[in-house]
């Protein structure tokens, strides 16, 4: 076992870990539950000897028939519990680390997730995750009684025939043998299915988010055929896990039947006299509790092998975490804690020192900008389409790799915990997202738990109230995914009112009012004047309107940031700057 392996191993373990009542039910239960199964092979034995040895009627056999009885329904009840148990342990162990991978994908750098695959992300938190379930409450369980029950279900059989007990102690232990060496060829082939499923999954994913573009190239029949050649290589890679799955149930099978036919043999032929090495008989009573347990010597290895496919699923799926994730997930602190940590307020202070940037074709944008804010600073950014406006947003809002020093209240945006700097920095691209849902819950996705006058007060200052009261439903109207009924500049607006439900101390505006007319302008600009108070605004704007509402303006120029002057603005309806 490579040492990835006994590192996914202890992972696994102290996941199992965490909630240690339910683990220590799912353990033990069947343990009580094969503890008993000896008492009723004993009852059941000596009543069978009873009845047709000695002869004893019904009314005398009644007492161990009641007694048989219990254990029986003892041992139901166990069996019971033990389900119920292990389901709700690996739900619990499943709950608590799809929560935990969600945080950990929130407190990355969101330059670190715009280069992984959604699809292959979510199916890591989905159905990766989901296949650690049989590890938890199928294997572990299995593992422990193939591990106690066979070796003290063959020392009683030891106290009871020695020659029967050996034959228990010989046959037994190869069958794990023969089932870890099928077990590596299973493990390495689930490792190969998880990561098949993994590619399908996020293939899928990015294809359904760009259908469009594909019918637009003519690229649907080429990217249907791409994916049914995905589905077909996870068909196959399937296939062969279940292939050593079966070989390992086979090999199981061949052994068990082996020592219990042994058993069987060396018990009639006992029995008839053709085999006698005790100096005493072999009562039909122990013989029959012999027979009995022979089956239950290794059906605990045959519930290991039956769910010992579980084991490598659950190790191909922790690999496949590590893969995605770059290492495998600790205990980390709640968001909430983290964002609360520390969390300075009022308006914050911007200082950029060197700043070098480049377009996503490597093309530098931006060789030596250096800018320094005070708080409570407006600025606008001017320059030409592609001059790098948006890139240097970015790169403050820590959405892109930079070179150079950027500083946000004299910390480095490498000192700040991804929540701290969301909190404290707020920005709003070119082109915000709108999700399926209300005009309100797309407003409410800045604070979650906003009322509805605080939703209500946020779309009033961002102008959404003038389009939005004129709808039969008002805030509650319903729009499609991506904002699908709404212009360019209610959507602009939307994603504006979700800023001024939140108290940020930076805010970033690009392009702002690009698809607003002079009038509209001129209220929004209102309004964002309004919640700037008090705050660090920078937008980068062609809007000669907006730069005029900024205390300084500075405009981008070969590659550098050079102070310039404040447009003089005469119209009215521009308002006052």
């Amino acid at each position: 076992m490579d040492d990835k392996a006994k590192i996914g191993g202890r992972w696994l373990n102290r996941l199992a870990a965490t909630d240690r009542p339910l683990l220590i039910a799912v353990l033990g239960l069947p343990l009580l539950a094969g503890a008993l199964l000896v008492a009723q092979a004993m009852v059941l034995a000596g009543l069978l000897h009873r009845a047709i040895v000695e002869g004893a009627g019904l009314t005398t056999l009644l007492p161990q028939v009641a007694l048989l009885a219990s254990i029986l329904i003892i041992r139901i009840a166990l069996g019971l519990l033990g389900e119920v148990a292990a389901v709700r342990f690996g739900e619990a162990i499943k709950a608590r680390l799809r929560t935990g991978l969600a945080a950990d994908l929130l407190r990355r750098a969101p330059t670190w997730t715009a280069s992984k695959s959604s699809g292959a992300l979510s199916s890591t938190v989905l159905e990766q995750v989901e296949a650690l379930d049989g590890y938890f409450t199928r294997y572990l369980p299995a593992m422990l009684q193939a591990a106690i029950l066979p070796i003290a279900f063959a020392v009683v059989a030891f106290s009871v025939d020695w020659i029967v007990g050996l034959l228990f102690l010989i046959s037994a232990p190869l069958i794990p043998v023969f089932m870890a060496l099928a077990g590596w060829g299973a493990e390495a082939a689930s490792r190969s299915q998880a990561a098949a499923l993994n590619r399908l999954s996020g293939r899928f994913a990015d294809r359904l988010r760009g259908l469009v573009t594909l019918k637009l190239f003519g690229q649907d029949a080429t990217e249907t055929a791409r994916v049914r050649l995905a589905s077909e290589e996870l068909r196959v890679r399937t296939m062969r896990v279940m292939r050593i799955a079966f070989l390992s149930s086979a090999v199981l099978e061949f052994f068990a039947a082996l020592g219990v036919a042994g058993v069987a043999l060396y018990v009639g032929l006992t029995f008839l006299d053709l085999v006698n090495v005790h100096s005493t008989e072999l009562t039909l009573a122990a013989g029959m509790f012999l027979l009995l347990m022979a089956p239950e010597v290794y059906q605990p290895l045959r519930l290991l092998a039956a769910h010992y496919h579980d084991r490598a699923s659950a190790r191909a799926a922790v690999a496949e975490i590590e893969r995605e994730l770059d290492a495998l997930p600790g205990e980390a602190a709640p968001l909430a804690a983290v964002a609360t940590a520390a969390a300075s307020t009022g308006a914050a202070t911007l200082e950029l020192r060197a700043i070098a940037l480049a377009d996503p074709t490597g093309r530098p944008v931006i060789t030596a900008a250096d800018l320094m804010l005070e708080p409570g600073a407006r600025v606008a950014i001017l320059g030409a389409s592609g001059i790098g406006k948006s890139t240097l947003l970015e790169a403050i809002a820590g959405l892109r790799a930079f070179g150079g020093d950027i500083r946000i209240d004299g910390k480095t945006l490498a000192d700040f915990a991804e929540p701290l700097l969301r909190q404290r920095v707020a920005m709003l691209g070119q082109r915000p997202r709108l999700f399926a849902g209300s005009i309100a819950d797309n407003i409410r996705l800045g604070r979650r738990d906003a009322d509805h006058a605080a939703v209500r007060q946020a779309a009033q200052l961002a102008r959404v109230t003038d389009f939005a009261d004129a709808l039969p439903e008002g805030l509650a109207t319903l729009l499609g995914e991506d904002g699908l009924g709404l212009s360019g500049g209610e959507i602009q607006r939307i994603a504006l009112a979700r800023i001024y439900l939140r108290d940020p101390g930076l805010v970033l505006l690009d392009e702002p009012t690009a698809h607003l007319d002079a009038a509209t302008e001129a209220l929004v600009l209102d309004g964002l004047a309004e919640f700037a108070a008090g705050r660090t605004l920078v937008v980068a704007t062609h809007s000669q309107a907006v730069a005029a509402r900024m205390q300084k303006v500075f405009r981008i120029a070969g590659g550098k940031l050079l102070a310039a002057p404040k447009p003089v603005i005469t119209d009215r309806s521009v308002g006052a700057a």
